[in-house]
């Protein structure tokens, strides 16, 4: 009886073992699943929700970004970059439709001022995009830098502001369209007005 007994610890001591190891193998494949993924690999159906999701908590100082596919992958602290899989223009007019809507925010615009030396020849339907831009673009304020320094921008901003990096399909180069966010229910006059104020104060 006592050799038996002896004989069933170590079976019960090695299912222990082997159960905790299972726990562990499978802690580690959850760590590395999808729904752990960073931002650059959520699902490319999900950005307009998250779109709707972030615009009430986004405010001044705050910006959406809408890239071509070969812009890079910043790692600024604050930036998160959601591939949506998408028409560029039609990810654009979606932002700007959403931003329209907004009680928050309204949008200030930055394109690459490369885009207007792009010739038709080395990028094929830059001519169709520049236009199909400017349409969507309207009379929103816009104002056009080099592109490194837009991306410096985003750089420092992201290291204390939120920004929404939404990647698209288009393989035209100079094309991401920076929308950096501003209060929509105080304008810069107003205040340009409040500062002179408590200056003379």
């Amino acid at each position: 009886m006592q050799s038996e007994h002896l004989g069933i610890r170590p079976g019960i001591a090695t299912i222990k073992n082997v159960l905790s190891f299972a726990a562990l193998c499978l802690a580690a494949i959850l760590a590395f699943s999808p729904a752990s993924a960073s931002s650059a690999d959520r699902p490319a159906t999900d950005w307009r929700a998250r779109l709707q999701q972030e615009l009430p908590l986004l405010g001044h100082r705050n910006w959406i970004a809408v890239v071509d596919s070969a812009y890079p992958l910043q790692t600024s602290s604050g930036i998160e970059t959601i591939n949506t899989d998408s028409d560029h223009l039609e990810v654009v007019k979606t932002v700007l439709d959403q931003l329209a809507k907004a009680k928050n925010v309204r949008p200030f615009i930055f394109t690459d001022a490369e885009l207007k030396a792009v010739p038709e020849a080395d990028a094929a339907g830059v001519i169709a995009y520049r236009e199909s831009l400017a349409r969507l673009v309207g009379k929103t304020d816009v104002q056009s830098l080099p592109h490194e320094e837009i991306i410096s921008k985003l750089d420092e901003a992201g290291k204390t502001f939120h920004i929404l990096v939404l990647k698209t399909n288009l393989t035209i180069p100079y094309t991401s369209v920076f929308i950096r966010l501003e209060c929509a229910y105080w304008k810069p006059d107003a205040e340009n007005r409040l500062r002179k104020a408590m200056a003379s104060n």
